[in-house]
This record gives structure tokens, sequence and C-alpha cells, in this order.
């Protein structure tokens, strides 16, 4: 129309130009770069020793206490590798390693997420008292309950079995405490829907609180997984036959058995450790994901 105000459209403002909340870059407070600076030195505390077992392990043996230190040795050799691999039954102790490990985690997420289920939704008799003994549970080291624990395998013949070095670690006091804190926070309002259509107790833990826990589920299972493949105490204790040892027992008889070798102790240690750190670059974001979720749940 003429002599009407013509109106001109306003221009959007640009990604990364800073006019709107999406294009502000994050301002470099002095708590930001004392908390990144504190996370690159415990990263590089962590690593040095890894790297330096790597290091060590890909040196000839006879360089491994040459003085002063190198972290390259003259030429990088597998033979460390090939002679703890020649040792011992390496794949014997992972496959059983492997086996322990998931039965223990399978057992220890239902038992867990089972008992953590009753104390948060069901009212029975003495539940203050139980769930305080299992909290007590977690103030007491595993190394008092070694003797009791074994005397009991003794007794059941469990001794040199799976399930004698499985059961014993199902029972896991702060898993149950972990998995408490998450249920507390699922809305009761999705189960007693579930109650009014006519689902029982049990479908309800099934179909409902068990997909809704997936996250701190997970991390649970991660968490688990690696304690007990990382667990050497108990399993050298109820393990007497070469065949049915762990990796890391298995790895300390060999160690023994060639005496201090450096470049062979180190070479065993990576071999140990290379199964946990594919299984953590796998399920890096579930261990986060349950981490978090879980803290949320105990706001």
């Amino acid at each position: 129309m003429s002599g009407s105000a013509t109106i001109a459209p306003r221009r959007a403002p640009r990604a990364g130009s800073g006019a709107g909340p999406a294009g502000r870059r994050p301002r470099w407070s002095a708590g930001r770069i004392t908390l990144l600076v504190i996370a690159l030195v415990l990263t590089v505390a962590w690593l040095i020793p890894l790297a330096w077992a790597v290091a060590t392990s890909l040196k000839p043996e006879g360089e491994t206490t040459k003085t002063p230190l190198e972290w390259i040795g003259s030429r990088i050799t597998f033979e460390a590798y090939s002679k703890v691999w020649e040792s011992g039954d390496l794949m014997r102790w992972m496959m059983n390693s492997a086996y322990i490990s998931v039965m223990t985690t399978v057992l220890t997420v239902l038992t867990c997420a089972m008992a953590a289920y009753g104390f948060t939704r069901t009212d029975f008799r003495g539940r203050k008292l139980l769930y305080g003994l299992v909290l007590a549970g977690i103030m007491v080291p595993p190394q008092v309950l070694i003797a009791p624990l074994f005397t009991e395998m003794v007794q059941l013949g469990l001794v040199d079995t799976y399930w004698g070095v499985i059961l014993p670690q199902v029972a896991v006091p702060a898993m149950v405490f972990i998995l408490v804190k998450f249920f507390e926070g699922v809305p009761r309002e999705l189960e007693e829907a579930a109650f009014v259509d006519g689902a029982g107790r049990w479908r309800v833990f099934w179909t409902i609180v068990m997909p809704l826990s997936r996250p701190v589920l997970a991390a649970v299972a991660i968490f688990t997984f690696i304690s007990t493949w990382n667990n050497f105490l108990w399993p050298f204790l109820v393990t007497t036959d070469p065949g049915g040892m762990t990796l890391p027992v298995g790895l300390v008889n060999v160690q023994s058995s060639f005496g201090v070798r450096y470049a062979q102790i180190m070479a065993a240690l990576v071999i140990a450790g290379l199964p946990l750190l594919i299984v953590f670059m796998l399920f890096q974001r579930q261990i986060v994901r349950g981490i978090a979720h879980t803290g949320l749940a105990g706001q």
C-alpha cells in the first residue's frame, strides 16, 4: 500500500556471532580453569605408569634394568608377550575369568535389583533393620570374611569349582545401596497404573522398573564385571587346580615360575588389563549415564 510504512524483516543472528545464547562462548572462569588443570594432571598421572608398563614390555629383557632408565629400548620386540603366552595356559585362564565375571555380574545385578526393589516398594516387619544391616556390610572389609567364607566353601564342596569363586562375590551391599537410591526416584504412578490394569508385583518389576533402570543397571554391571575380573585374593585362595584359575591368579603363578623379569611381568599386566580397557571403551557412555542417573535419583 502506498504511504504505509514498510517494515523490514529482522535478520536472525548468525551462529557463532555471539548475539544469541547459542552463539555465546563459555566463559573461562578461574574455577573452570582450575578444574581443567586438575583433570589434566590426574590424566597424566594415570597415563605415565601405563605408558611405562607398555614401553617396558616392548624392551629386550636385558635392557629393563639398564641405568639410566630409557623409555625406548634399542629395539622394539614382542618377545616378552610370546614367552608369557607360552609359559601358561592364558587362553584357558581368560575363558575362566570371562565366565566367572559374566556369571557374577548377572547374578549380582539380579539379586541386588530384587533386594533394592523390595526395600523401596514393600513394607514388611524389620525392613529398616535389615536395610541397616545391608548398609553396615559396606563398612566391613572383604578380607575379614575370607576365613568364614572359605570354611563354608569347604563344607559345601565348592573348592576348586566355578561356583566356589562366583557365589561369595554375588552379595554386594554397595550395589544394593546404589539401586535403592535410584528406585526411590522412579515414579510410583507408573506402577500404580499397572496394578490397576491387573499386573502383579513381579510383572511390574520386570516390565516397568527394570527397563526404566537400564542406565544404572548397566553401570552396576560394568563395575561388577571389572571388580570381578581384577579380583585376585579370593580366586587365589579357593582355586588350586591350574585349569580352573582366573587370569590374575594364573599370571602370578607364571611370574613366580620365571622369577623377576620385568619385561614379562609388564607384558602379563598389559594382557590382563587389555580386556578391561576394551570393555570400558565400549561402555563408557553407559557408565557415565548410570552415575548421572544415580546422582539425580538421590536428589
